[in-house]
Formats: structure tokens, sequence, C-alpha cells
């Protein structure tokens, strides 16, 4: 089939990359200029795993192609997935669906024959009903059928996520819609990945209500990990004791120093807003946006007491920068705010992280940054494990405490079992669990 994706960023170039990759012939376009031409040249601007082979590979195969004219993409198409940026939008924290309404209008202008029009983007409720109402007031002619098809894919692990899905949500009500986007998800029949067909609205809902739960599975197992500190118990237990229950289940609880990226923070927000919007609150997400602004300073908080109760005029070392490990994505990253914080009490910050320092760079003024974790531990008062990159998960103790002025460790990860860190005369803290300095 012949795709376009509308939006060369995160999603729409994982998208159309993969589909590209599954054998349809896919058309990315961006207006980004620069950006078209470095894809062109198989510069990608992102970092996710195995994403520059499969471009390349399906550029070689004449499957893939990258375009700044959306007219002449959109002009034969089978399908155009709308694929571009919602953030939030200032002021208010509703998604900002500026860019979806303008590619709507300009996809309108350049349809011919039956197009189904899909919104990919995390959009409200009722944004493929205004979308819709914007083709056929643009177009009045345009013979198209509007369908809702949220992405559910995790950064560091995009690439498996598309090819072997939970599911596939796909908002529509049209006959000849449910057709095509069969076709456009065939290949991943032998996975036999369940496509959920369900009505418009009800699509949109069910990417903000999952990405919600995740956010409070979160943020619940963050305030059990305090109270688990207070009482003495250990919090990686309990999470295996209550995720052990198969109507609970294991992921996402892993305690740590709150949740960040380009998709929590904003769809979290954005429901809110939404509920709000209907006189409908949504308090338990209310709860968990205000939990998890705060921690991040908390987490800040917990290494100054770390240190003694104060950091100023000392060093501290910074291992991962990203939300999360195996991305550069900087976006809502607990170690902005958990840096600023250690600066604005006088600390003397040093960092390093795998991809990561490019953006951090401009986020993060004052910050030295080094080549590698023993580089920036080097007259450290204190190291902070912050993003668990693979790296970071066999660290030599020894060499670190021949470097360091202080043998501090703060794990914000739980990586290591507090043995192996105290064995070479650190002292240990950890969230939710005993401190070897307590």
């Amino acid at each position: 089939m012949r795709l376009v994706m509308i939006g060369a960023g995160y999603v729409g170039l994982v998208s159309g990359a993969c589909f590209a990759d599954f054998g349809h012939d896919v058309i990315c376009v961006d207006k980004i200029e620069s950006k078209i031409e470095a894809l062109r040249n198989g510069v990608i601007p992102i970092f996710e795993p195995g994403l520059q082979k499969i471009v390349e590979d399906n550029q070689n195969a004449g499957r893939l192609q990258f375009s700044t004219d959306i007219a002449a993409a959109v002009r034969d198409a089978d399908v155009v997935f709308i694929a571009v940026g919602t953030p939030s939008r200032r002021g208010d924290g509703h998604a900002d669906l500026s860019y979806v309404y303008a590619a709507a209008r300009e996809i309108a202008l350049a349809v011919t024959g039956f197009t189904v029009i899909v919104t990919k983007s995390t959009v409200p409720v009722g944004t493929g009903d205004e979308v819709e109402r914007i083709i056929r007031e643009t177009n009045p002619a345009a013979d198209v059928a509007v369908v809702s098809n949220p992405e559910f894919l995790r950064e560091g692990a995009a690439i498996a996520d598309f090819k072997r899905p939970d599911r596939i949500v796909i908002g529509t009500e049209d006959a000849r819609a449910i057709e095509v986007m069969r076709e456009v998800y065939r290949p991943l029949y032998l996975n036999e990945a369940p496509l959920l067909f369900c009505e418009r609205r009800t699509s949109e809902l069910i990417k903000y209500a999952a990405n919600a739960f995740l956010a409070m599975k979160i943020t619940f197992i963050n305030e059990i990990a305090d109270l688990a500190e207070r009482v003495g118990a250990d919090v990686q237990k309990v999470a295996k004791g209550i995720g052990l229950d198969k109507r609970i289940g294991g992921k996402f609880l892993h305690a740590g120093p709150g949740y960040g990226g380009s998709c929590f923070p904003k769809d979290t927000v954005a429901l809110v807003k939404t509920a709000q919007d209907y006189d409908s609150p949504v308090r338990l997400i209310e709860a968990t946006v205000a939990v998890n602004d705060t921690r991040k300073r908390a987490m800040a908080r917990k290494i100054v007491a770390a240190c003694g109760g104060d950091v100023r005029g000392k060093k501290v070392a910074i291992l991962g920068l990203t939300f999360k490990p195996n991305t550069d994505d900087m976006r809502e990253a607990p170690s902005l705010a958990i840096i600023q914080a250690l600066q604005d009490n006088g600390a003397i910050v040093h960092a390093y992280d795998p991809e990561g320092m490019a953006a951090a760079k401009e986020l993060l003024p004052g910050t030295t940054f080094g080549k590698d974790a023993y580089e920036i531990a080097e007259g450290a008062d204190a190291l902070v494990l912050v993003t668990e990159w693979d790296e970071f998960r066999a660290l030599d103790f020894r060499r670190l405490g021949n470097l360091m002025t202080s043998a501090v460790f703060v794990d914000l990860r739980n990586v290591y079992p507090v043995r192996e860190v105290t064995r070479h005369g650190f002292i240990y803290h950890g969230v939710g669990r005993r401190n070897s300095g307590a």
C-alpha cells in the first residue's frame, strides 16, 4: 500500500520505517528541510536502537522516501498518517493541536480518490471529529474517512513495540476504512497481534487512559518507597510481592526519581484538562501529576542529606541524564530538576550520559560534562545514579573509591545490592530501602 507519514519526528519516523520494512511504500513528510535532507543522507535525528539500519535498508530498497512536499506525497496515497507533535499548550496545559489541524488542511487540498486519514499523534477526545470537519470544510468533495490509531511505542524499544505490539487500536466505524486498516496491519497477522476496532472517540481515550494508568502505577510505587524507608521495609521486595499478583503485574513497579519523557508528563496533564472541560475530574490523575512534580526535587533533597545536609561547594557526580536508558530524549527528565535543585543549594555538578549530553548542554548551564563515569567521579563528594544505562550496571567501586573525595553512592534506581557497594567502603543510599548510612 502507499502510505504517507506527516511528521518525521519520533513517532512518524519509527512508524514510517517499520511500515516500509513490512513492504509498504512509505513517504515521510516534514516541513523542516534540514531534517529531510539529513534523512535522505542517512543521518537519523534521534537515537533509537535499530532504527538506523531499518531506515538505510528500506531507503536502499526504494520503499522509504523523505519529502517536504505534502501535496505531491498525499496525491496518490491510500493512507495518510498525521504524526506531528502535540506539545502541552503554554498557559493552560491543554494539548496544542495547531500542527494537527494545519496538517489536516493541507491534506484536504491534496487528496484524490478515497483516502483514509489517520491520527497517529496523541490527541484529546474529539480531535478526530474536528479533523474531519476541517477536511470537509476545506474540500467538500474529498472522499475520506478519518481514523484514530494511537501509537504505543516506548522510547528505546520502539521497533520491537511496533513489530510485536500488545494490541493495535483502530477507531472508526467506516466499513471501507476498517478494510484498509486491516490491510495496513496485515503483516502482523502471523504475530497474532490483536486488532481492537472501536469508535473513534473511544480510541482517543484509550491512549490517554493507558498512559495515565502507567504513570499512576509508577507514582504509586514511589510513594510506597517513601513509606518503606520510614518503616524499615524494602520497596523492591514489596514491588515483587504485589507484582506477582496477576491482577497487578510487575511492570512499572520500579521505584525511582519520577517519570519523565515526551508522553507521560504532557498526556496526564492533557487528560486532566479534558476531564475538567467535561466536568468529570480525574482526581487520581491530578494527584499523580502533583506527586510526580514534587518528587524530582525531593530526590535532590535526598542527595543533599546523603552528603551530610550541605552540598555547598561540594562536587556531585551525576550518572545518566536522559529520562530513561536507550534514548537521547531529555524532555521532562528527572535529572533536570535534580541538578537544578543541587545547583540552587550550591553544589558543583559534573555529569555524564551515553547519548543525552548534546541536548543536556543546552538545558543545564553551569554543569560540567565528562567522557565517562570515572572522569566525573574524580574528586567527587557523592556519585548519583539517575538513569540506569547498561554501562552503569557494573561499575568498578574499588576504582571509584580511589578517585572520589567521599565514598557516597546514591542509587536512585536501586540498581545495586547494598552489600556490593558497601564492601568497597561506600555509604549507600537507595530509594525505598534501608541505607547503609542510616
